[in-house]
């Protein structure tokens, strides 16, 4: 296995349905169905769904979703639900929504057949420690819950309220407009504070090419998905490195800066062997939401860092 390849696994949280995609349910499934056939699809994670699509999912994904879970490599789809933020009542009611389309999803009578999709993750924002707390009481522990919180202030005091809890913060990293994207400072800053507490961090937004460039649709420069998922598994590793050594990662503009091969990667002077990089991910630098899949995969061919593309299974 190559570096890059494990750097990457199961990194991609397919969101189709947000900008600046803006793709319609039936052709997101229909995507993210494909996609999971593809010899591509390790680097596939999660759908994306707002929980008030619920019901053009059921009705576009039925004739993509695998028959069956218990056929051998015929696993349900896995879901990441977008819920009300941890502030609002309706959180619950969110929940509550999500437990009975699991229950109904591995129903055979209503979906025909048991287990073919399942929301095993939730994302929600809170911008104080309290909100967290109170959130947290009502989602169930099947349920991994990613927690979205500003970047303009300190984060210590939420990232503290996540801490020793089975919960994810969220970045968001980039937008629509130039006021849309963090500065690498701030995003530099989460990443330190993360690490500090051991909560570990999903992205979304702005992440289309795998290094740090401008973007001539927006205006301003964006973060690379190689720039933030190597800077946080060598942070993983070495806790000691500054908050300038992280924001240098983050800018390198440079796919050669970062050095891949049969045994590991490197930057600079940091080194990481397979089984840190694999704990990184694992423990730490988890997913990014991604409008596209095909894009990612298409500039880490242009920079030699992937094979050509192998045939796509009909």
């Amino acid at each position: 296995m190559h570096a890059v390849r494990l750097l990457l696994d199961s990194v991609v949280d397919y969101a189709g349905l947000f900008p600046p995609a803006n793709l319609d349910m039936a052709s997101t499934v229909s995507n993210y169905a494909r996609y999971r056939r593809t010899p591509d699809s390790w680097m596939l994670a999660r759908l994306i769904l707002p929980i008030k699509s619920f019901p053009d999912f059921v009705r576009d994904a039925d004739a993509h979703l695998p028959l069956t879970a218990d056929v051998e490599g015929d696993e349900p789809w896995p879901l990441s639900v977008l819920v009300a933020p941890a502030s609002d009542e309706q959180i619950i009611a969110d929940l509550e929504r999500i437990e009975s389309f699991n229950e109904h999803m591995g129903d055979r009578e209503f979906s025909r057949v048991e287990g073919r999709a399942l929301v095993d993750t939730i994302e929600t924002r809170a911008t104080k420690p309290h909100e967290i707390d109170q959130a947290l009481e009502y989602v169930p522990d099947e349920i991994f819950a990613y927690i979205e919180i500003p970047l303009d202030i300190d984060p210590r005091g939420l990232l503290a309220a996540m801490a020793s809890l089975d919960v994810g913060a969220k970045i968001r990293t980039g937008g629509l407009t130039p006021n849309d994207h963090p500065s690498p400072a701030h995003v530099a800053r989460f990443l330190k504070m993360c690490r500090a507490a051991e909560v570990p961090f999903k992205a979304t937004a702005g992440l289309h090419h795998p290094c740090r460039q401008m973007s001539a649709d927006v205006g301003c420069m964006q973060f690379g998905f190689l720039n933030l998922f190597v800077a946080g598994c060598l942070l993983w590793n070495d806790d000691s490195m500054s908050e300038t050594e992280i924001e240098a990662v983050l800018v390198e503009e440079r796919a050669s800066a970062f050095e891949f091969g049969p045994t590991g990667l490197a930057w600079r002077k940091h080194a990481l062997r397979f089984e840190q990089i694999a704990t990184a991910r694992e423990r730490f630098a988890h997913s990014f939401g991604s409008c596209s899949f095909e894009e990612p995969l298409h500039d880490l061919r242009t920079l030699g860092l992937l094979p050509a593309a192998e045939e796509v299974m009909p």
